[in-house]
């Protein structure tokens, strides 16, 4: 029998479909580590939030292992690669609507923005949309 797979790039690629659908504009929090292939001067706190909206990325692809894409960063284009076990939280940067996951953990037990626990970081200070409030359900 083969393994199972997680739960959660299925959560990500539905919750940034989603996003997209609404008009919003999709972010991610990521934790930093060796295996993420991100811009290592806009990484604070070994986490860096990302704008995955349409605008902001190009040649997006949101696999069941690595989300990729290439941005810009100060006019440089880059090529990335996330780790979804990295991902801590996917919203929607206009209402902070969204869910955040345990990294590394199973993301079988996603966090749901309706009932408020650990919050997002904030994106980049240039743009200071509203803190998403999220709650693990169980």
């Amino acid at each position: 029998m083969s393994s199972v797979v997680s739960t959660k790039p299925y959560l990500l690629r539905a919750l940034y479909e989603w996003c997209v659908d609404q008009g919003f504009t999709p972010y991610v929090s990521v934790q930093v580590d060796a295996q993420t292939l991100v811009p290592r001067q806009y990484v604070r706190d070994g986490q860096i939030v990302l704008n995955l909206g349409a605008d902001a990325v190009q040649n997006l692809h949101m696999g069941n292992d690595l989300i990729t894409c290439q941005a810009r960063f100060g006019g440089v284009a880059q090529s990335l690669s996330i780790p979804v076990g990295n991902v801590a939280a996917i919203y929607a940067r206009e209402n902070g609507q969204g869910m955040a996951f345990e990294v590394g953990e199973p993301a079988d037990e996603p966090v749901s923005a309706e009932e408020g626990a650990p919050e997002a970081p904030e994106p980049p200070p240039t743009d200071t949309p509203p803190r998403p409030h999220l709650t693990r359900v169980k």
